[in-house]
């Protein structure tokens, strides 16, 4: 009976254990999981508490530019450079002339000293805090991610403090202060060259330029704006076959590129015969970023006026496709 009851005190113990640790993981601070591995640095908010030890608050405290902090029994120390757990293990030394066993824990209120800058065309251009390590892909994500007018080519600079970008494609700038690569938006963002998401370091700058697009307008199968690649020229033709050719109901012999010029707030337009252009009959023409390629229906039997200010104002909203 006494090993029984042994054998069911030790199961029941085994439970307790697994429950308790079961509940710590659910109640765990997902923030402290992130600070794994963290390096503080100046301006960030750090909170500590140290348990028996009243006269250290449990106040954020900042790190000061020249990364030191300062703390009543602990005296003014170097936290800039450290992780959470290093600073915690540099504080508990500190407090051992004190203490027997001095119980310290840190976190970080507020990431401030890792800024990226990512700019141009992501959903929320600005400064992004590094917590952690981050690749391209996970800091453009934190800002929202690409939008549909994004170019083809992200580009990256990086000050000579963190050293050169681990790329191929990577040069010194002018000044020699500065590391510049630029890399393939599909390389990063759908994985397709693992390499080239390169692990992003504090105010290194992320930029992304909008494309250059054409639109293309009208009775076409997939009308949209389409991405053109650095310093590719499209002519009507190809600019016809990215739109998968004319619908049933198209006027090829009345479209019409709408292009602008610098400075003028309205469109030129240049009469084109694509039915012709498709019969070989007469030179394929070719087009330039930002124009319009714009197929009447051939119920409006010509592009009129008010049909050409409509497919303006619809190029401003059309799908963007990407080759």
């Amino acid at each position: 009976m006494r090993s029984i009851l042994r054998i069911s005190q030790g199961t029941f113990i085994m439970m307790a254990l697994a429950v308790v640790c079961a509940a710590a993981q659910q109640t765990a601070d997902p923030g402290n999981l992130s600070q794994a591995g963290y390096i503080l640095g100046p301006d960030d908010q750090i909170l500590i508490r140290a348990l028996y030890a009243e006269e250290i608050s449990e106040k954020p405290v900042m790190i000061g530019t020249n990364g030191y902090i300062g703390l009543p029994m602990v005296g003014r120390l170097r936290a800039s450079g450290l992780t959470v757990e290093q600073l915690e293990t540099e504080i508990v030394s500190r407090l051992k002339p004190y203490m027997q066993d001095p119980q310290v824990s840190v976190s970080v209120v507020e990431f401030r000293s890792q800024p990226v800058s990512v700019l141009g065309a992501v959903a929320n251009s600005g400064v992004v805090q590094l917590r952690g390590h981050k690749t391209l892909f996970e800091v453009i994500s934190e800002a929202g991610g690409l939008k549909n007018e994004a170019g083809n080519t992200i580009k990256i600079t990086r000050r000579k403090e963190f050293g050169p970008i681990p790329l191929a494609s990577a040069v010194a700038d002018r000044s020699g202060q500065f590391s510049v690569a630029e890399v393939s938006v599909k390389s990063v963002m759908e994985a397709r060259n693992p390499q080239e998401n390169i692990e992003v370091k504090p105010k290194d700058v992320v930029s992304i330029p909008r494309a250059e697009l054409i639109y293309v307008i009208g009775s076409v199968k997939r009308a949209g704006g389409f991405v053109l690649n650095e310093r590719e020229h499209i002519s009507v033709l190809q600019a016809l076959s990215m739109a998968e050719g004319l619908d049933r109901v198209a006027s090829g012999g009345n479209a019409r590129i709408l292009r602008s010029s610098d400075g003028a707030s309205t469109r030129t337009e240049i009469p084109v015969d694509v039915n012709k252009i498709l019969a070989g009959k007469t030179s394929d023409v070719s087009m330039l970023a930002n124009d319009i390629l714009f197929i009447p229906n051939s119920a409006a039997k010509s592009a009129t006026l008010r049909g050409v200010e409509a497919a303006i104002q619809v190029a401003t909203g059309v799908v963007i496709w990407r080759r």
